[in-house]
């Protein structure tokens, strides 16, 4: 005689940069639904929001990213002239610092962390080992933080290669999984031409106007001591848009490719387009878009989940 079980539901969560915080807002508008995931996995950003989650720090982890200001996300960027532009330890040695670390086997629920082994350009899934390294190698986003280093093999971020891990959660044993895309409304929109801010006052420490400005102005004044400013030739976009274009364009592409083999049971596409590379002080904006998406999902999540069950023999 058959039996009918619960299927085991798995939470598949993209890379994206500040757009991860997104992935609060979908996880909170889920848990409203009554859809708790089984098994959580994770590409770069969505690597350490899934983490927070499966060891039950969400709480303290949204506390903290509504609260980060500007100068606060200024002072996590370690600047760098070697493989990245960034080396990240700060922002990692935070979250040892503040946030319950343990081995990834140890956590309440499965979990799965994707990235990029830099020389051959296989995924690597990240299962076991401690949660921060395997997030730190998960965002390692190539230009802007360095690689790491994880048994003799250089990694860096999984969005090369899988940016929204469905087939991680399905061989981890999900039965549906919910899919979160944070790119899908990204081409382009960084060469687009910008508003004119309006003037304003500055604060007696010169705070920037955005990470941007901060990431732009060490960039300069490092080149500056270089020798390696440019002339005065019509100028390309600046830099910073080019690479977040072509992070886009390349996260998008294979998104897109990798969904079409691999497809989601359900697709969350928070509406981002507005939300920069590197705006992680704009956590309440990505997560109310996250759980708008949730909403506007929520009849394909009901007529694929919640009403469902599986045959066991």
């Amino acid at each position: 005689m058959s039996k009918r079980h619960a299927p085991r539901i798995g939470l598949a969560l993209g890379g994206g940069s500040a757009r991860g915080w997104a992935h609060i807002g979908v996880i909170r508008a889920l848990e409203k639904a009554g859809i708790v995931p089984d098994i959580v996995c994770g590409t770069s950003i969505g690597s350490l929001v899934g983490a927070a989650y499966v060891a039950d720090e969400l709480d303290r982890l949204e506390a903290w990213v509504r609260g980060l200001k500007l100068q606060t996300v200024v002072s996590f960027l370690d600047f760098s002239l070697g493989s990245g532009l960034i080396k990240g330890e700060k922002l990692i040695d935070f979250f040892r610092s503040e946030f319950v670390d343990r081995d990834i086997r140890e956590l309440p629920r499965p979990f799965g962390a994707v990235a990029t082994d830099l020389e051959r350009g296989r995924e690597v899934w990240l299962r076991d080992g401690v949660v921060t390294d395997a997030v730190r190698a998960s965002i390692a986003l190539p230009g802007l933080f360095t690689p790491v280093q994880r048994d003799g093999v250089w990694l860096v971020d999984g969005g090369l290669v899988n940016p929204v891990p469905v087939s991680l959660c399905r061989a981890m044993g999900a039965d549906h999984v919910i899919a979160v895309d944070l790119n899908t409304d990204r081409l382009g929109h960084f060469l687009k031409p910008k508003a004119a801010k309006p003037a304003r006052k500055r604060a007696a420490a010169d705070e920037p106007d955005s990470i941007a400005d901060t990431v732009m102005a060490r960039i300069q004044a490092s080149m500056t001591q270089l020798g390696l400013n440019g002339s005065d030739a019509p100028k390309p976009p600046p830099m910073l848009d080019v690479l977040a274009s072509s992070i886009t364009i390349m996260q998008v592409v294979i998104t897109r490719s990798r969904l079409a083999g691999e497809p989601a049971d359900a697709l969350v596409t928070p509406l981002l387009a507005d939300l920069g590379l590197m705006e992680f002080h704009r956590a309440s904006v990505a997560i109310e878009a996250g759980r708008r998406a949730v909403e506007a999902a929520m009849p394909q999540l009901s007529a694929r989940l919640l009403n469902d069950g599986v045959e066991a023999g």
